[in-house]
């Protein structure tokens, strides 16, 4: 390596986050946040790092797509069998972090984690491309595998399998939400003077209060 990365630093400029500014409910930060992101981000702006613990305690983090929220959580889908899906359902808690460097804001999400519904999942699946939906069934998330050309044979079973005819939703493949006990919002400010705003969800109503950065 010809660059020493310990000199590469950024100045962060940003809008203030005073206590005075924020909602009772972190979901309206949220929502006003996710706008302006995906806007500035562009099809970035809905990327999320999920983190997951294993049976064993330990951590395993990787990048996913937020694919709806409202009140009730924040919610992703993928492939229960997968090494993800095994961790949630042992330990069924994750942490989010979303990071926009556009706007040099972040927000942390920590939360229980349950299945979402049937009906759910099934209008997701349905509303995908078809080859996302091929996707579902060809990709045996997480299994090792010989070689590239595994995936591709693989693919051409299933096109041919389902060549006329709807794809069913998978029924290993589906969402889960992450209902948040804890989102704090990072805005980046100059200096490393960063503003942090933490809700805790506490005695069935969330509080808020400043960290120092």
């Amino acid at each position: 390596m010809t660059r020493n990365i310990a000199d590469i630093r950024r100045d962060y400029e940003g809008g203030r986050l005073e206590e005075g500014m924020v909602p009772v409910e972190p979901m309206v930060l949220f929502d006003e946040w996710l706008t302006l992101a995906l806007d500035a981000e562009g099809e970035d702006g809905n990327v999320m790092t999920l983190a997951t613990v294993d049976s064993q305690g330990l951590p395993h983090a990787r990048i996913v797509l937020l694919k709806g929220y409202d009140e009730r959580g924040l919610v992703f889908y993928t492939n229960y069998h997968s090494h993800k899906g095994s961790e949630l359902t042992n330990v069924p808690y994750a942490a989010l972090v979303f990071w926009w460097p556009s706007l040099g804001r972040q927000i942390r999400v920590e939360g229980r984690v349950e299945p979402v519904s049937d009906e759910e999942s099934d209008a997701y699946f349905n509303s995908r491309p078809r080859a996302s939906q091929l996707g579902a069934w060809v990709a045996t998330q997480s299994v090792v595998i010989p070689d590239r050309h595994w995936i591709e044979e693989r693919q051409h079973r299933f096109e041919q399998a389902y060549e006329g005819q709807d794809i069913p939703r998978p029924g290993h493949w589906g969402g889960y939400r992450v209902t948040p006990d804890m989102i704090e919002f990072w805005q980046g400010q100059p200096s490393r003077l960063h503003d942090r705003i933490r809700y805790e969800f506490r005695d069935e109503a969330w509080r808020s209060f400043r960290l120092a950065p």
